[in-house]
């Protein structure tokens, strides 16, 4: 069995040789073969598989296309379904809106008291007021004015009667002030005019009066004397307008003369009805015939008028001579006259003077101060010359409206007021500066309220070659020449908006210079300039550090420009001010320091002896002897520590109250001793 199974392998063997040795060279044969054979199909495979990638990266882009355009479909649906919904909200929004409005009251029209459109009304009332007070009288006296043109008058008494009746409603629109604002509720609005007096005054002015013309007839037309109590509008719109006009004493002139002349006007109807009462051409003293064949012209209506009219002026005014009263009527007639004309002339002359001195009391208070340095200059025995510049001076201020001090004329305003002034005035002259260019507005605004005009004559020199500068100056109005110093060799003239002086007020160290003047300036003619001193701008910098030091790098990049400054630091000699500053700082610090370091020895001193205690209870506690050293320590511990305390009071009570973080160490020094003492006594 064993010898079987090896020879069973070897006879094997050889049939597996000779194949692998056949297929070996068919293998051979097939390789030599191949790259002829195979060629044309290689190619073949290539350009199939190529085709089939290009085909492969259309389907792929197809369907990266087809992907994009679903997601932009779908991107397009929401945000149409998002269009849509919010479209939707926006209408159910603007509904819920409607119905809130309707729920709500309406917003109720009111009339500002103070605007343009209460001033209006008041002007078209004023107009039937003065109508009714004029005409009625007047054709209640004078017959043929009333009968000749009747249509007019009822057509100009009921436009009255319905102005009255929408001043009324007016009335119940406008608004009133009510802690600040403005009162815009309906029923307080009604309830405010309806308590008042001068709904009663306009309810009575409103009541049908005219219904008697039934009974009476046309002839009547005082019926409608009630329409009179509506004086109290045109009043409202005479104050108004005086305070609204920019010729206050002309208006007011005005207005008087027109209360005369209606008191006037009213004396003559008057006049003329008590004349006919009396009987016409009855004596001397009333109106003449009406049917004298000497004077027909007494019959007539102008006639009548303008008679009436002249004998209530000679009357009133007590100017001329009328012929003497008859009858006791006609002297009480002619004594209320009188007393009336005596009223009346008092009121015209006060009233006038009173006018006339407001209209000048400029004028009088300039001229006092005139007369005041005249008189100053006159005792001192000033040159003539002098004095006489300084009048012109004075006449140039006055007729070119300079004379007033800004000041004193805007005190009386508020300061935002002042401020928006001032920069209507002012601002546009500082922003030409061109170191304040940049600056905030604030800051602007303060300058602003600071600068001081300033008027110089011809030949005055505004500023000198080495004086100490003290304020810069802007160039409103005006020619202003840089001299030498002979006064009379121009180098440069300056015009209107130039100015000069801004680097000596911001005291730039450093500065060849200083803050002294580098150049003598000039004026031309009258010049008009704005000062602004180094006081009022350190002042308003205080507040805004960041611009200071803004301003002071401006004001080194000119002076470096124009090789003006001195950039070595050695050369560069701090203030005195500066360096007194410096030191109170360094003693203040040293100062704290001080006692910070006493108050650190302190505690380390109670620290000691609560230590030391504690030792010393403990060895009570123990059994064992206390040393009496300790204690003596201790007791000469405390004697320093008073001594040292007795003599910081003392100290304290000479240099007296120091900085306020030192009040508050000592306050919590104090405390802490406190607290010590406390906790050693519970122990």
């Amino acid at each position: 069995m064993t010898t079987s199974t090896p020879l069973q392998s070897l006879t094997v063997v050889p049939d597996n040789a000779s194949q692998l040795s056949i297929e070996s060279e068919e293998s051979s044969n097939d390789d030599l073969s191949a790259p002829e054979s195979n060629s044309p199909r290689l190619l073949n495979m290539n350009n199939s598989n190529s085709n089939e990638e290009k085909k492969k990266k259309k389907r792929r882009k197809e369907k990266k296309e087809k992907k994009e355009k679903k997601e932009m479909e779908k991107k397009e649906r929401e945000d149409k379904e998002a269009k849509e919904k919010e479209e939707m909200e926006k209408e159910k929004e603007k509904e819920k809106e409607k119905e809130n409005n309707k729920d709500k009251p309406k917003e109720l029209f009111v009339i500002n008291p103070a605007g343009n459109l209460y001033y209006n009304w008041l002007f078209i009332i004023a107009l039937p007021v003065m109508y009714n007070w004029t005409m009625i009288i007047a054709r209640a006296c004078f017959e043929e004015l009333q009968h000749n043109y009747i249509v007019y008058w009822i057509i100009l008494d009921y436009t009255s009667d319905l102005i009255y009746l929408a001043d009324m409603f007016f009335r119940t629109r406008t608004g009133f002030l009510e802690q600040g604002l403005m009162v815009k509720d309906e029923k307080l609005l009604r309830d405010r005019y309806m308590g008042s007096l001068q709904f009663r005054l306009d309810f009575i002015s409103m009541l049908p009066t005219d219904l008697l013309y039934f009974v009476l007839g046309l002839d009547y037309p005082e019926i409608r004397i009630n329409k009179l109590l509506r004086i109290g509008r045109m009043m409202e719109f005479f104050t108004r307008t005086e305070t609204k006009t920019n010729y206050p004493n002309i208006f007011r002139i005005g207005n008087l003369i027109m209360y005369i002349l209606i008191i006037i006007h009213w004396n003559a109807c008057f006049y003329f009805s008590f004349s006919k009462y009396i009987g016409f051409g009855a004596d001397a003293w009333v109106y003449p015939a009406l049917d004298d064949p000497d004077e027909p012209a007494f019959g007539e209506f102008g006639r009548k008028y303008s008679f009436s009219l002249y004998w209530s002026t000679l009357t009133l005014t007590t100017i001329g001579e009328t012929p003497p009263p008859a009858l006791d009527s006609e002297f009480i007639f002619h004594v209320i006259d009188f007393l009336v004309g005596v009223l009346i002339f008092a009121t015209i002359v006060g009233n006038i003077a009173t006018m006339i001195s407001n209209m000048n009391a400029a004028q009088a208070q300039f001229q006092s101060k005139i007369d005041n340095i005249k008189q100053y200059m006159r005792v001192r025995k000033v040159d003539t010359e002098l004095e006489l510049r300084v009048i012109k001076w004075f006449d140039y201020l006055w007729n070119n409206g300079k004379a007033q001090n800004e000041r004193e004329v805007l005190r009386y305003l508020p300061d935002k007021l002042k401020a928006e002034i001032a920069i209507q005035v002012h601002m546009e002259t500082l922003s030409k500066v061109r170191i304040f260019a940049d600056c905030e507005a604030g800051l602007l605004i303060e300058l602003v309220l600071k600068l001081q005009p300033q008027v110089f004559s011809p030949g005055d020199y505004i500023c000198k070659k080495g004086d100490i500068g003290r304020e810069m100056y802007i160039i409103k109005d005006g020619k202003l020449a840089v001299v030498a110093d002979d006064g009379v060799t121009q180098f440069v003239v300056l015009g209107s908006g130039s100015y000069f002086g801004e680097i000596s007020i911001l005291n730039i160290k450093g500065s060849k210079a200083g803050n002294r003047r580098t150049a003598n300036i000039r004026s031309v003619g009258y010049s008009d300039l704005f000062c602004l001193s180094k006081d009022d701008l350190m002042e308003s910098l205080q507040e805004y550090p960041d611009a200071k030091t803004m301003l002071e790098d401006k004001g080194r990049e000119i002076l470096m420009r124009d090789n003006l400054i001195d950039l070595d630091p050695a050369n560069i000699m701090p203030e005195a001010k500066e360096l007194e500053d410096n030191v109170n700082k360094l003693y203040n610090m040293m100062e704290l320091m001080h006692f910070k370091l006493r108050k650190i020895l302190r505690n380390y001193k109670d620290t000691e002896k609560a230590l030391r205690r504690r030792i010393a209870d403990l060895e009570h506690l123990t059994g064992e002897e206390v040393e009496d050293e300790d204690e003596e320590e201790e007791e000469e511990g405390t004697k320093k520590d008073k001594r040292e305390g007795e003599g910081e009071k003392k100290e304290e009570e000479k240099k007296g109250a120091g900085t306020e973080e030192d009040r508050e160490e000592e306050r919590e020094e104090k405390d802490e001793e406190a607290k010590d003492k406390e906790v050693k006594g519970e122990e």
